[in-house]
Formats: structure tokens, C-alpha cells, sequence
């Protein structure tokens, strides 16, 4: 899957930020990985929605993670969505990934 351009150009120049209590936004490989395992981990298949319409690059530290949506196989929106692991919703935050940084760094994202 190709990765969004705001995505790639920040994985290019960093992969991936480190925060305070871990990864900001998550490196090229953990990217990979997480993605992965949320799409393949037999058990999930009976307690979520599928995670194919997802594309993760960042946790918030307490089991949600952050993403983009995925449609026809493309990342086609510069939005920002966060999956709650609880009720297994996704949800609207951001209209970017530069503004989805500026809100959760500043806690105007709260989840």
C-alpha cells in the first residue's frame, strides 16, 4: 500500500517520532507490523469490525490507535481517524496529519 504524502515525507526525514511515554508516530517497520497484526490476528476477527478500511500509524498509549481510512485499497483523505479499542468505533480527530500532531501534542485530542 502506498503511504499518504504527509506520511511518507515525515517517515523520509525521521521514521517515526518519539514522545514522551513512547512513539509519537510509529517507524516505517512498526507501521508495517501493527498494520499486519491488526489484519491478521485470528482472535480480532470475532471482536472487531475488519481493520482493511485502517491504515495505523500511531497509539494513543492506552490501546487506541490512530489512522488513516483506507477506501478501494487507497489512502485517499489527508483525514485522521482513532479506533477505540473498547467499542471498536472509529472516530473523526483530525482534518491532517500536521494538525493531528499540533492537537494530540497540545491535548485538544483526548481519548
Amino acid at each position: 500500500m502506498e503511504l499518504p504524502n504527509d506520511l511518507s515525507q515525515l517517515l523520509q526525514e525521521t521514521n517515526g517520532i518519539a514522545g514522551q511515554y513512547g512513539d509519537f508516530v510509529w517507524s516505517a517497520s512498526k507501521i508495517k507490523r501493527e498494520n499486519m497484526n491488526m489484519r491478521y490476528i485470528v482472535d480480532f476477527k470475532d471482536l472487531y469490525m475488519p481493520f482493511d478500511c485502517l491504515l495505523f500509524f500511531a497509539d494513543g498509549g492506552n490501546g487506541n490507535l490512530f489512522g488513516y481510512s483506507i477506501l478501494n485499497g487507497i489512502v485517499q483523505r489527508d483525514d485522521i481517524y482513532v479506533w477505540n479499542h473498547e467499542n471498536d468505533s472509529r472516530t473523526w480527530v483530525a482534518p491532517s496529519l500536521e494538525t493531528f500532531m499540533k492537537w494530540w501534542e497540545s491535548g485538544k485530542i483526548t481519548i
